[in-house]
């Protein structure tokens, strides 16, 4: 409970600072800088090395891909059924489809599962959703926004991918795997990597948007209950079909249940696909995906 209130704290703390007019209008983007530049690339660079490689590492990628997959298709679905506009639906399959599994994942993964879990974390935040957000993301974009119809450079892609600093991170965490580090230096990365959930909580609750306009409540209720409702069903009958169990297992089934990804829906935003419908399922998904993770957890154990 005390963790609960803490996030809750932290976010609130943002979204009074942002009325405030204390900081900044770019003080959010400040701190997604620091925690893309410094913060996470120090968490992969100091627990990566420490996973031991085997067949099960994959689980948590190969389910991020299949629930991304069939998260997309299910607002496919539902878009032609409620007939819902291109803007609206491209900006359904990015932030009711990709998950916050790093700025929210990592303090939920370790309040649930402590921080052995956090390397399967990244693994599934790295190996999963940012690149599925780098690569389906950009054909989204592509084919939705405004410019839609525009040719998907693979060149510009793959340049995005590999000059994201998480990214390289990982690349040289996995090079390091089996190293260990001197204690200073382990130290160091540790100190740096705890920037991060402070950072991105305050982050969250700064580019809160509350107000809903009554013409996105429809596909606003549908965003929600894609991302928190079918994406971690999808995961739990994926685990069931391949018999996966195990400590990764779990935490990739609690991955699977984060609220919508904030990079997602600044990309989303960026390209001019429903904005303050985004912003909506942001700021609610956020608030409404700790009591949904919860709910998972309690499913986890039972199941």
């Amino acid at each position: 409970m005390g963790t609960f209130i803490f996030i809750l704290f932290l976010m609130l703390l943002g979204y009074t600072l942002k009325k405030l007019k204390i900081f900044p209008e770019q003080t959010s983007q400040v701190l997604n800088l620091f925690i893309i530049y410094i913060s996470l690339p120090a968490i992969i660079i100091n627990e990566v090395p420490k996973i031991t490689f085997s067949s099960e590492i994959m689980i948590p990628v190969f389910i991020a891909w299949v629930t991304t997959i069939l998260g997309a298709i299910s607002i496919l679905v539902f878009s032609k059924l409620f007939k819902l506009n291109r803007n609206t639906t491209g900006a359904l399959l990015l932030v009711a489809v990709l998950g916050n599994t790093s700025f929210i994942g990592i303090p939920m993964v370790s309040h649930y599962f402590g921080t052995e879990g956090l390397p399967y974390v990244i693994i599934y935040d790295q190996m999963g959703t940012f690149l599925a957000l780098s690569t389906y993301g950009a054909v989204v974009v592509a084919i939705y926004s405004d410019n839609g119809g525009a040719k998907v450079s693979v060149q510009n892609v793959l340049k995005k991918i590999f000059k994201f600093p998480p990214f390289i991170s990982l690349l040289i965490a996995f090079a390091l795997n089996g190293i260990e580090f001197n204690a200073d230096v382990s130290k160091a990365l540790s100190t740096l990597g705890n920037t991060l959930i402070p950072l991105a909580l305050i982050s969250v609750g700064y580019n809160l948007q509350l107000k809903i306009p009554k013409k996105d409540i429809s596909p606003f209720i549908l965003g929600i209950v894609n991302k928190l409702i079918l994406l971690p069903t999808f995961a739990f009958i994926i685990v069931h079909i391949f018999d996966f169990e195990g400590f990764i297992t779990d935490i990739t089934l609690l991955e699977s249940a984060m609220g919508p990804m904030i990079t997602a829906g600044v990309v989303a935003s960026m390209a001019g696909l429903a904005p303050k419908l985004v912003s909506s399922i942001l700021g609610y998904g956020i608030f409404i995906s700790i009591a949904t993770i919860a709910a998972v957890y309690q499913l986890i154990q039972i199941f």
